[in-house]
């Protein structure tokens, strides 16, 4: 009778491996993944609840807004890259990087001002900011020049708080998406509630890259592209003088590494986004929920 007892106790202890397994599985690829879910029940149920958690959040838990993979089209459950909400120096290796995905924290990361840029001059309207008086950003330092074309921001040597009303883009995505599966063109970004006119959508986010660098990567990526089933996010944002002259030149790839704007589509008749330097983007119209996200490159 003891004997059977400690018998069964030892069948429901769990191997070291399964006791881990929550903290090193959300480190694995997709295929990784699938192929260490065969090997137990224990390790299929956690890969299991580790896909519904990526499934859920496109954005890794990164952002405000949980951005859901949606797909009714076939039986790819999300698109695996790595997550970043704010630009990053490029990566020696980018196959070879990982990332935790995969667990629920106890809460999402909430936006603190950074450090201030030492011999950087910032306003000084802590107490009016928020205020009345100052449109819908509640700010004195909320502005817009050129009809627009140009954003003028608070930034890290401000005076303001986390609270600020013109910190926009620096809280990454600022409005509800989602990531819809489509059949002929993929993945690709939707609207999950109506986008006002100029309303900031999120940042194009990726390594930022030598021109040198970039132009290897796409000659990589074209010849890949050659097989099929392949699409970059590879994006070159040119500025231009007055007289026609190239004035700076910014790579940004999102094909590895970067946001949920990688999803973003390409159209040739006009989108209804526009980038401004820093490769945000903005509404140019109206976006009511589930329309696909657009951005033409002439309008650059």
């Amino acid at each position: 009778m003891g004997k059977r007892h400690q018998s069964s106790s030892s069948n429901e202890q769990e191997s070291p491996l399964v006791q881990c397994a929550g903290l090193i599985l959300p480190w694995l690829q997709p295929i990784e993944l699938s192929s260490i879910s065969s090997t137990c029940k224990a390790l299929n149920d956690i890969a299991r609840a580790i896909t519904v958690t990526r499934i859920s959040d496109a954005s890794h838990l990164s952002e405000s807004f949980a951005i859901p993979f949606i797909n009714t089209v076939d039986d790819t459950p999300y698109a695996y890259f790595l997550y970043t909400p704010i630009q990053t120096l490029a990566l020696q290796d980018p196959l070879q990087a990982r990332q935790h995905w995969g667990s629920e924290p106890s809460a999402r990361p909430g936006f603190e001002p950074g450090p201030a840029v030492e011999g950087a001059c910032g306003c000084e309207c802590p107490e009016r900011c928020g205020g009345g008086g100052w449109g819908f950003l509640g700010c004195p330092c909320w502005g817009r020049v050129d009809s627009g074309e140009v954003t003028r921001e608070c930034g890290p040597s401000c005076a303001c708080g986390s609270g600020c009303g013109n910190r926009v883009t620096l809280k990454g995505v600022s409005v509800k998406l989602k990531v819809v599966r489509d059949r002929r063109k993929g993945w690709g970004l939707h609207a999950d509630d109506f986008i006002p006119y100029g309303q900031f959508v999120c940042e194009y986010a990726g390594e930022l890259l030598t021109t040198k660098e970039a132009r290897r990567r796409q000659q990589a990526y074209d010849e890949l592209a050659l097989g099929g089933r392949f699409s970059s996010a590879l994006l070159v944002v040119r500025e231009h003088l007055p007289s026609g002259n190239i004035c700076i030149r910014i790579n940004i790839d999102a094909t590895r590494i970067g946001n949920v704007a990688r999803f973003i589509n390409h159209s040739c008749d006009g989108g209804n986004l526009s980038t401004v330097l820093r490769g945000t983007l903005l509404a140019t119209y109206g976006t009511f929920p589930h329309e696909l996200k657009n951005f033409m490159l002439s309008g650059w």
